[in-house]
């Protein structure tokens, strides 16, 4: 058994070449020897988001607080809210952020392939973040 201690990873500002806006990444927890997932609490404020990016292995994201949105290339710009889990496929270019007046955290998952849980782009234009529909509403 492993505990890691709330506390006992520093917390981090989500570099200018992965994310515009300003981001906190709170670590949870890194593959080891037994285990290839790597996790984050990370913390999106209003209008923030991250660069293009893929996940040799894909990615899981759990919102747990806040409103988002995130973008698979080639789909529509989607609305997250917590309790929303979002799967990313091996591959898949992607981003995720919070929404223009509302800040957003989720846990994000991904796992190591040799070395490597993701591969960064550029960054998302205005006009791709901008290109948000209102959803229908949810039952």
């Amino acid at each position: 058994m492993d505990i890691i201690r709330n506390g006992s990873q520093a917390s981090s500002k989500g570099p200018a070449d992965w994310f515009s806006g300003t981001v906190r990444v709170d670590p949870l927890f890194q593959p080891n020897s037994f285990r290839r997932a790597a996790a984050a609490l990370v913390t999106f404020e209003p209008g923030a988001r991250t660069a293009w990016h893929t996940h040799p292995l894909g990615q899981t994201l759990i919102v747990t607080a806040g409103l988002g949105r995130v973008q698979r290339e080639g789909g529509s710009v989607e609305e997250i809210r917590p309790g929303d889990v979002v799967w990313f496929e091996p591959g898949e270019r992607h981003w995720h952020g919070a929404a223009p007046n509302n800040a957003m955290s989720h846990i994000a998952i991904q796992e190591n392939l040799d070395g490597k849980v993701v591969d960064w782009m550029e960054q998302v234009t205005n006009e791709q973040y901008e290109a948000w529909q209102q959803p229908i509403a949810r039952a």
